[in-house]
């Protein structure tokens, strides 16, 4: 047989082939719109020439003090200039970029910065009080840059010299070059695991430029877009929306507190087109007194992930004149992976109908190959009638190469090729997907499975409540019932018998909370509500 002249004859060569990076965003971005507005960072204003200088000056920096191909460099900072520059600087000079959850505590920072190895940290004033009791705590202490946000509260310096010192260090001609291998790793970031050590998910060149790419075709992002950081860029390197933006050479609007007022005012002062956030954001913008609010200039378009959003809250939002798109995935994933694609027939329906079918998570990106739901132990599809009940699992391009030192977690995490992503949920006819727990957060009471999801829905229908989790109750009876923690919105009161007698009318009695307790909910920094923290409660209560 005669050799396949289609790969003989036509080879891989320099001219033809280049490893995928989102590197290369921001150099057409400095190379098309040199003069274009990059970054706003309260009084400062940066062109997008002037931003690859300075990330070019944070590689040649890193250079200098022994920084190189597969070092990590961690980063502990709210949305600040240094933290977007972090996101180019650092891979640019072959480093991996670790971006540190500020609301961690030292021990935990500490067992990030040991695992991670860690050989240079930049930080913010603010944080010097966690930071330095978590240097105290780890084995080998890396170099420490600080960050002196005039805009920030201050705080005690503890590194060997301020960022922007540390710049001026650099040169901006720096020559570095693009990953020979697309599937080096660019960052590591650790999820918020609510037992043990959290685990070191590690990106690809490849995975985000791809997943960067993703954000833009599933949220239909025109050029130029004026982005505004309410999404921490910590979390999942900020969903990959620093390589998004940049892509496309969109202004990137640094917002350090993430507050209803402050962020109004950006809307306002800035137009703001596009902005992410959790569900608790939402909530923040739109139960904002009328004070803090403004009329907003035009539409602001939203993602949405983490906890499904009540469907209330996103009819309030369209109310107000926020478009929000709802997304779904996980850190393994590089953040959002899936959409809730809409339908220009859906237009018609009434806005609640509307939120409903918002509030499911959706379809997979064009960038992710595969999604299903299926049964956790066979990996058997279930049927698409929005009725069985199934693990979500995913595969293709924007899942993570792995775990870091864990390759006991990775291989349970892969099994069967797909990567299992431990939410449950079912699958509509039309292949929406819908997410109705975690497999840990179902609560079998009396032999009945009851979707915590669903209860919380039916209560935010609840005019008073801000806030609601659903989590299971130990029960001699009946196995576990579920317990409802609320937070009021402002002025209102309300007893638990009125709650309970509220979803008596809404929905299935067993399904009911059989308590119900108003307090502060417990919540990450990208706003997700600690059913952990609120389960321990919960059986303390029964005890």
């Amino acid at each position: 047989m005669s050799a396949n002249p289609f790969e003989t004859d036509l080879p891989i060569t320099a001219a033809n082939y280049q490893a995928l990076s989102p590197l290369s965003f921001l150099a057409k971005a400095a190379w098309t719109y040199p003069d274009y507005t990059s970054v706003i960072d309260g009084a400062a204003r940066y062109t997008w020439a002037e931003t690859q200088g300075r990330c070019l000056r944070l590689a040649s920096a890193l250079s200098k003090q022994g920084i190189g191909k597969g070092d990590t460099v961690s980063v502990m900072a709210p949305n600040v200039t240094a933290a977007f520059e972090a996101t180019f600087g650092v891979p640019m000079q072959g480093a991996v970029l670790n971006a540190l959850n500020y609301r961690l505590n030292a021990t935990e920072i500490a067992f990030i910065l040991d695992h991670g190895e860690c050989k240079l940290l930049i930080t913010d004033t603010e944080f010097s009080p966690i930071i330095e009791a978590a240097l105290e705590k780890v084995a080998h202490r890396p170099i420490v840059i600080d960050i002196e946000d005039p805009a920030g509260p201050g705080g005690k310096s503890l590194g060997e010299m301020n960022y922007e010192a540390f710049l001026a260090t650099g040169d901006e001609d720096h020559a570095w070059s693009p990953p020979g291998d697309e599937w080096e790793a660019i960052s590591l970031n650790y999820t918020s695991g609510t037992t043990g050590n959290p685990k070191g998910v590690v990106y690809s060149h490849r995975g985000t430029y791809l997943n960067a790419v993703g954000n833009i075709m599933s949220w239909h992002l025109p050029a130029h877009p004026v982005y505004l950081w309410t999404l921490p860029m910590f979390h999942c390197n900020g969903w990959c929306f620093p390589w998004s933006i940049t892509a496309i050479a969109g202004t990137h609007v640094c917002l350090r507190n993430v507050v209803a007022k402050d962020i109004y005012q950006a809307i306002d002062e800035h137009k703001v087109t596009h902005m992410c956030g959790a569900p608790i954001v939402m909530q923040m913008i739109a139960g904002a007194p009328e004070e803090e609010k403004r009329e907003l200039p035009h539409t602001v378009n939203m993602f949405t992930a983490a906890a499904p959003p009540p469907a209330a809250v996103l009819a309030d939002m369209a109310r107000q004149g926020f478009n929000v798109t709802h997304v779904y995935g996980l850190t393994e994933v590089y953040g959002p992976c899936v959409v809730s694609a809409w339908k220009s027939e859906w237009n018609e329906l009434p806005l609640d109908e509307q939120a409903k079918l918002k509030a499911r998570q959706g379809v997979p990106y064009q960038v992710q190959e595969g999604m299903m739901v299926a049964d956790p132990e066979t990996l058997e599809p279930v049927p698409q009638d929005g009725q069985t009940m199934g693990e979500v699992f995913m595969r293709g391009n924007v899942t993570m190469k792995g775990y870091l030192k864990n390759p006991k977690a990775t291989e349970e995490a892969f099994a069967g090729g797909w990567f299992h992503t431990g939410d449950l949920g079912v699958w509509h006819p039309d292949g929406y997907v819908e997410l109705k727990d975690r497999s840990k957060d179902i609560i079998i009471s009396g032999g009945e499975n009851i979707s915590s999801i669903e209860v919380e829905d039916t209560l935010y229908a609840n005019s008073k409540i801000a806030a609601v989790a659903v989590v299971a109750t130990p029960s001699e009876k009946w196995g576990e019932t579920p317990t409802a923690f609320i937070e009021l919105k402002p002025g209102e009161q309300a007893t638990p018998e009125e709650i309970i007698a509220f979803c008596r009318e809404n929905m299935a009695h067993y399904k009911c909370p059989r308590q119900v307790v108003f307090d502060d909910l417990p919540k990450t920094s990208t706003g997700k509500i600690q059913k952990f923290v609120l389960r321990d409660r919960a059986r303390a209560l029964a005890s």
